[in-house]
């Protein structure tokens, strides 16, 4: 069953995204994941809050997989890449829908 990564980020400074995006892309599809959303408008509907400035939701195969990606050593240095560069963000995995018979 798939599970899908829904990243939430508030970004004040984007300096950081060029190292960010070469390696995570890479990343992603070594796992066997795809993005299904990377930025773009967003709005929020409900919620404390306004919308983030930055949305995305990546599909793997299942949860394992997205697991080792999260957990790969080499994206261990884009994490903190990203919280040095004091993005806020709000990152969650979640399985998908089983297949319906």
């Amino acid at each position: 069953m798939a599970a899908y990564i829904v990243g939430k980020l508030n970004v004040a400074n984007w300096d950081w995204y060029r190292e960010y995006r070469k390696v995570t892309e890479a990343l992603v599809a070594e796992h066997g994941g795809r993005y299904l959303v990377k930025g773009g408008e967003s709005e929020s509907f409900e919620g404390a809050g306004p919308a983030p400035d930055a949305v995305v939701l990546i599909e793997f195969p299942d949860m394992r997989s997205a697991r080792a990606w999260y957990r790969d050593p080499r994206y261990a240095g884009m994490i903190e890449l990203r919280r040095r560069s004091g993005v806020a963000t709000e990152l969650l995995v979640a399985d998908g829908v089983p297949p319906q018979p």
